[in-house]
């Protein structure tokens, strides 16, 4: 009896051996069953500003319960949390939070979410999906930070429990994706445009590396290309990188590149363009669209002043995109 599987779940189509774990290093074949080997053991549990996702259009101010597992299907030179996405389910010791466990922390810790984050929560499918399912029930939201490199039959049925989603586009060349990521651009752009489809709030961040995706060639290809898949509405947020893992040659990314992908991305229309992980003059306020009013002030991840009314501009009226309650 040949006991050898084929992992559906992500683009790499793991085969693996009994005994064997795929790229992931968290779904073992055990006899020819695919099993989890982190169900209900996260690595990382914490209470976070919804706006640390980053997420600064969906329940802004409110505290989001967020529980990250180790393992992750991409192998990105520069991950700023490798110590647990690049480990090994031995490596770390896990809390012990099955499904209700963590709806009844988030809920008495007066979250109104939880978050799956930190490390790559499509390959901890189940413990999301089941998880995600049981918040519903409780009025609690869900949110997905992801690298979005999922197949996506798996995507759509976790978009039907997801209410946002931050998607991390890492580059705008597959070349990028094979030499930083260990992956290809294509299924991740083809999950933005499913989310957008299964109506999951989304919203974009691009960690800007110096010498590897910040050159004005780069930016205007991956606004473009963003502009035409999920529209200009899309908030976008360009992210400062730090020497982490194997990139500790690489310099922090200069507070001017970050303005430069913000102006190319607003001349190419997005409404929204925030940078982050550095202090940046009116980096990560919401402004209105049409008559420029300061309507969301952020220091840091925190929320100063919100004057939007109903979602709205309360001098023009323009209604400004987001999931506001």
């Amino acid at each position: 009896m040949n006991d050898t599987v084929r992992c559906v779940l992500c683009p790499h189509a793991c085969i693996i051996e009994p005994g064997e774990r795929g790229t992931c290093r968290v779904r073992l074949n055990r006899g020819g069953e695919l099993v989890s080997l982190v169900y209900g053991r996260p690595a990382a549990v914490s209470v976070d500003p919804v706006e640390k996702k980053p997420l600064f259009h969906f329940l802004p101010g409110s505290t989001s319960f967020s529980i990250a597992c180790v393992g992750c299907n991409l192998g990105c030179l520069g991950c700023q949390n490798w110590e647990i996405s690049q480990a090994s389910p031995e490596d770390v010791p896990p809390y012990d939070m099955p499904p209700q466990a963590v709806v009844e922390e988030a809920s008495r810790a007066g979250c109104r979410s939880i978050a799956y984050t930190y490390t790559e929560p499509v390959v901890w499918f189940e413990y999301v999906a089941d998880t995600a399912l049981l918040a519903r029930e409780a009025g609690l939201a869900n949110i997905l930070v992801t690298a979005g490199y999922i197949n996506e039959g798996p995507l759509r049925e976790l978009a039907a429990v997801t209410d946002a989603a931050n998607v991390d586009v890492k580059g705008a060349t597959d070349s990028f994706y094979r030499s930083m990521c260990r992956g290809t651009l294509a299924p991740v752009l083809r999950s933005i445009e499913v989310l957008q489809e299964e109506g999951v709030w989304l919203e974009l961040t691009n960690l800007v590396i110096p010498g590897w995706n910040d050159a004005r060639s780069d930016f205007e290809a991956l606004v473009g290309d963003l502009a035409s898949r999920v529209g200009t509405s899309t908030p976008l947020h360009f992210s400062r990188f730090f020497p982490m893992y194997r990139l500790l040659d690489v310099p922090p990314t200069p507070l001017a590149t970050l303005e430069t992908a913000r102006d190319i991305a607003r001349d190419a229309g997005f409404e929204h363009v925030y940078i982050g992980n550095v202090a940046a003059r009116d980096g990560s306020n919401t402004i209105c669209p049409s008559c420029g009013t300061m309507l969301i002030v952020r220091s840091g991840y925190t929320v100063e002043s919100n004057i939007l009314v109903d979602g709205a501009c309360p001098y023009c009226g323009t209604a400004v995109t987001g999931r506001w309650r």
